[in-house]
């Protein structure tokens, strides 16, 4: 009888390690699964990596707008005279437009500036470098044109930035500017045109050097 009792007395206790007593289940961790994988091989996995996204490509310009075929695309650079002018960028925009109209607001832009009325407000990024060993300037000083955009055989005509016009080398809308030798400086400009272009250009003329490139060239030539 009294092996009996302790045989079951261990059977109990058996089941109670098996099952977990009272409510602590972890007294036996149950078995581990079986892998098939390589020991080490999830320490050693390297993380997985998600491709870069590509970049959105920059907008230079409008002209699709206006159906016409490019020879260049921007940014494109003349030089002449050790000074370099680069058209980063050219937006072509409806006078009406609330493009044209907060950037004529922002800076003191006018559109009236042909006897005709101005169709487009044209909106240029420009970088300008002096690479020669004088100083380079225009303004009250000097008046003359260094660099000029054209279109359908037309130097266009730039309005003043009122707003900004009494500051030398702005970065926001270039007026007065002068380049000691090696100095760059990047800004915007404005321009007006009375109509649909069908011609673009930009050349240099300085210091007796000239220097042209054509974005468009005119189809009936």
């Amino acid at each position: 009888m009294k092996k009996s009792a302790k045989s079951v007395l261990s059977a109990v206790l058996l089941a109670g390690l098996v099952l977990g007593v009272g409510n602590n289940t972890s007294v036996i961790a149950a078995p581990a699964a079986f892998s098939t994988a390589t020991p080490g091989a999830a320490v050693n996995a390297a993380p997985s990596v998600s491709p870069a996204a590509t970049p959105a490509p920059i907008m230079r310009d409008n002209l699709f707008k206006f159906g016409l075929k490019k020879e260049l695309e921007l940014p494109v650079t003349v030089t002449s005279g050790g000074f370099s002018y680069t058209l980063e960028k050219l937006m072509i925009y409806d006078v009406k437009s609330k493009e044209a109209q907060a950037l004529m607001k922002k800076y003191g832009y006018s559109d009236r500036i042909y006897k005709a009325p101005t169709k487009y407000m044209i909106w240029t990024k420009i970088t300008i470098e002096n690479k020669s060993n004088k100083v380079i300037q225009q303004g009250a000083t000097s008046l003359i044109g260094k660099w000029f955009l054209n279109m359908d055989g037309n130097n266009l005509l730039t309005p003043t930035p009122k707003n900004v016009m009494h500051e030398k080398n702005s970065k926001e809308a270039l007026y007065d500017w002068i380049l000691k030798p090696g100095e760059k400086l990047t800004s915007y400009q404005m321009y007006g045109y009375i109509k649909d272009p069908q011609q673009i250009s930009i050349y240099t003329d300085v210091n007796g050097g000239f220097d042209e490139k054509y974005i468009i060239k005119n189809p009936k030539e």
